[in-house]
C-alpha cells in the first residue's frame, strides 16, 4: 500500500524536507562556494534556476574551460565548482578532472541527467551510443571519470512513497571527500530531482569541522621534532624546503614561515610550490629545481646548506620537479636532512611535529642568522632597464624590474610552454591572494592560463584589489583559449596577456612537420584584443615592455602585448634550453645525449 511522508512520519516533519535545489544551495554556500562557471543545457536548466538565486552562475565560453576555471577556484577556496548538461557537457569537463586529480584539488563537477521517470528503452539525444545499437549505456559518463579515480556517483531519488530521497545527504557526503581528500569528485544530478524533497540536514558550524573529525592517528612526533632539534642546533647553515602539498594548507604554511623567520633560517621551495612563497623575504631563497634554476640565492643550496629539513614534497618524484632527474637536485642527493612529506590528511602530522619543534626550539638560540647579501637583494631604487632585444631569454628579468616599481605585485598566470618554463624566473611577491602565481606544470595542460585568469580576477574582486594578473603565453597556447576573452571582457578584468609570438609549437619540437605550425603570418591578434574591448601593443625591446607593461597597468582593463620572438637557441630562458635538450635526449637524439650528459655531471 502507497503511503505518503506525511502520513509515515506526520505533517511537522514533512514540512521541514526543502526541495533538493535549494538544498544544494545551502551546501554550496556552506562550503564558502561563491560561484559556479559552467554551459547550460536542458538536463542542467532546472539546476541553474535552482542555483541562480543563491550563487553566482556564470558562463565559461566551454565545458572544458569551465572545468579548469574552476581548478583554479579551488586553488584558492575550499572547493572549486562547475557545472555542465549531461554526457555531451560533463565529458569534456575530464581533462579538468585529470588536472584535478594530478594537482590534488577540490574540483566538483555537477552534471545534469536525465530524469529517473525517463530512463526507459528509448535511446536519448544525449547518450554516447546509437539508437541502433541492443546495449543502452546510460552510465557512460560516470565510468569516464570513475576511469580518471574520481569518485563519481548519481544522486537518488525516491525509492518509497514514505520516505523521502537521500540526494541532499548524499551529495554532502560527496562534498565533504571533496574538502577533505582534496580531490574532485563528479556528480549527476537526474533533473527530476531539483524540484523533489529531500532529507533536512543539520550542519556544523563550518566545514573545518569535517577536518576535526580526522583525527591525527600517527604517533612519534615529539621524537621526530627532537631528533630535526639535535641536527638543526648542530647545522652552521641550515635549509627549510617546503614541497607543493602545502599550497592548499596556508594555516600550516604560515606556521613554518613563522618558525624560519624567528630563528633566522633561509627556506626555499620547489618548482610546483612556486607563488607560495613570498619572495621578497630577505629569508626566502625562492623555487629551486636543481641546475635547471636560474636565481641567485641557489648558491646557499647547492654549497652552503649544511642540513635540509624538506617538509610536505611529493611521495614520488617527478621528473618535472626534481631537476628532470639530472642529479643535480641539491636537496635530493643531500646526506644531512629530515624528509617529512606528510602523509596524514590536511598535513596534520607534519602539524604536529612543528608544534613540539617549536617548543623545544625556546630552548635553544641559533646565533648564525642568515640574511641575502647586497649582491642578492634587488634594488628597488634602480629604475633604468639596459636596453636589449626582448626574447623568452630576459623577459623575467624584465618583467621583474617592471613589478618592482608598480604599487602592487603582479599574480601570475603562465601557460604551459616556453613561457611556462621562463616564468620561474619570475619573482613572486606577496598580494592580495595566498598565492601570486597560478599554474599546472605537473598535468601540463596547455590551455588553461585564461581560464585560471578569470577565476583569480573574480577571487580579486572579492577583496576588492586592483591588482594586475599577468598572463604570459605562447602563441600556440594562446589559441587553444581565445574565444575564453569574452568572458574576461564581461568582467572588466584587469588582465594583461604577453603575447610570445613565433608561430610555431617550439617546446620539444624535433622536426619541420606541419603540425608544429601554430599560427598564420597573417593573424592579428592586436585587432582581436581590441574586438574583446581590449587594448593591443607590440614590443620588441625589453625598454618597451618595460614602459608599456606600467602604462597597462596603471589604466587597468584588458591588454595584450605582441612580442616578436625569435627559437634561436640564444634568445630561449636557459631553462628552456636544457629542457629540449632533455626532450632530445629521452627522444634518443645523439647530440642532445651528449649535451644532457655534459648536463648532469656540471656540478
Amino acid at each position: 500500500m502507497s503511503v505518503s511522508i506525511q502520513d509515515n512520519f506526520g505533517q511537522a516533519y514533512a514540512a521541514t524536507l526543502p526541495q533538493f535545489g535549494d538544498s544544494l544551495g545551502q551546501l554550496l554556500a556552506f562550503f564558502g562556494v561563491k560561484r559556479v562557471y559552467g554551459v547550460g543545457g536542458d538536463f542542467v536548466a532546472n539546476l541553474i534556476n535552482a542555483l541562480v538565486e543563491k550563487v553566482d552562475v556564470l558562463p565559461s565560453s566551454n565545458e572544458m574551460h569551465a572545468g579548469f576555471t574552476a581548478c583554479a577556484q579551488a586553488e584558492l577556496n575550499p572547493l572549486g565548482v562547475c557545472m555542465t548538461t549531461y554526457t555531451v557537457g560533463s565529458l569534456p569537463c575530464t581533462s579538468a578532472a585529470a588536472l584535478a586529480r594530478t594537482e590534488g584539488l577540490p574540483l566538483v563537477i555537477l552534471s545534469g541527467a536525465p530524469g529517473e521517470s525517463e530512463i526507459n528503452s528509448h535511446a536519448l539525444h544525449h547518450s554516447v551510443h546509437p539508437h541502433t545499437a541492443w546495449h543502452t549505456d546510460l552510465d557512460a559518463a560516470l565510468n569516464a571519470f570513475k576511469a580518471l579515480g574520481v569518485r563519481s556517483e548519481r544522486l537518488q531519488g525516491q525509492r518509497h512513497s514514505g520516505q523521502p530521497n537521500v540526494a541532499a545527504e548524499q551529495c554532502l557526503s560527496l562534498l565533504i571527500y571533496a574538502y577533505v581528500h582534496r580531490q574532485p569528485v563528479y556528480i549527476e544530478i537526474p533533473r527530476d530531482l531539483i524540484n523533489q524533497p529531500t532529507q533536512a540536514l543539520s550542519l556544523p558550524s563550518e566545514p573545518a569541522v569535517y577536518q576535526q573529525l580526522q583525527p591525527l592517528n600517527l604517533s612519534g612526533a615529539e621524537c621526530i621534532a627532537q631528533a630535526i632539534m639535535t641536527k638543526l642546533s648542530a647545522a652552521q647553515s641550515p635549509l627549510v624546503f617546503i614541497g607543493e602539498k602545502l599550497r592548499l594548507n596556508q594555516a600550516l604554511l604560515h606556521k613554518i614561515i613563522e618558525f624560519c623567520r624567528r630563528y633566522h633560517i633561509p627556506y626555499g621551495g620547489s618548482w610546483f610550490a612556486k607563488g607560495m612563497l613570498d619572495e621578497s623575504d630577505p629569508l626566502c631563497l625562492g623555487s629551486y629545481n636543481g641546475v635547471f634554476s636560474e636565481s641567485p640565492q641557489q648558491a646557499y643550496i647547492d654549497r652552503q646548506a649544511d642540513y635540509i629539513i624538506e617538509l610536505g614534497s611529493a611521495i614520488f618524484p617527478s621528473d618535472t620537479n626534481n631537476a628532470f632527474s639530472s642529479q643535480t637536485h641539491s636537496v635530493d642527493n643531500h646526506g644531512n636532512k629530515t624528509m617529512l612529506k606528510g602523509t596524514a590528511h590536511w598535513d596534520k602530522d607534519i602539524e604536529a611535529v612543528m608544534d613540539n619543534l617549536t617548543q623545544l626550539a625556546e630552548q635553544h638560540r641559533f646565533d648564525k642568522p642568515w640574511v641575502k647579501t647586497d649582491a642578492q637583494k634587488p634594488d628597488l631604487a634602480t629604475r633604468s632597464i639596459v636596453d636589449e632585444p626582448l626574447g623568452y631569454h630576459n623577459l623575467a628579468r624584465t618583467i621583474n624590474t617592471t613589478q618592482r616599481h608598480t604599487n602592487k605585485p603582479f599574480v601570475y598566470v603562465p601557460e604551459v610552454g616556453n613561457s611556462l618554463f621562463a616564468s620561474f624566473e619570475l619573482e613572486c611577491h606577496r598580494g592580495d591572494l595566498p598565492r601570486s602565481y597560478f599554474a599546472n606544470p605537473w598535468y601540463a595542460a596547455m590551455g588553461t592560463s585564461l581560464p585560471y585568469a578569470r577565476a583569480v580576477v573574480d577571487q580579486l574582486k572579492d577583496s576588492a584589489s586592483d591588482q594586475s594578473v599577468l598572463v604570459m603565453t605562447g602563441d600556440g597556447g594562446f589559441n587553444f583559449q581565445a574565444n575564453e576573452l569574452i568572458n574576461l571582457q564581461k568582467q572588466r578584468a584587469n588582465v594583461v596577456i604577453i603575447y610570445m609570438r613565433n608561430n610555431i609549437f617550439h617546446l620539444g619540437k624535433a622536426g619541420d612537420a606541419p603540425i608544429y605550425a601554430c599560427n598564420d603570418e597573417q593573424f592579428q591578434p592586436q585587432l582581436l584584443i581590441k574586438a574583446y574591448g581590449g587594448s593591443g601593443h607590440q614590443c620588441s625591446s625589453t625598454s618597451a615592455l618595460y614602459d608599456t607593461l606600467l602604462t597597462c597597468v596603471a589604466a587597468g582593463g584588458l591588454h595584450l602585448i605582441e612580442v616578436p620572438t625569435s627559437t634561436a637557441p640564444e634568445h630561449q630562458c636557459e631553462t628552456t634550453n636544457k629542457l629540449n635538450t632533455y626532450i632530445g635526449f629521452r627522444n634518443g637524439d645523439p647530440q642532445a645525449t651528449l649535451k644532457w650528459q655534459q648536463l648532469c655531471n656540471q656540478s
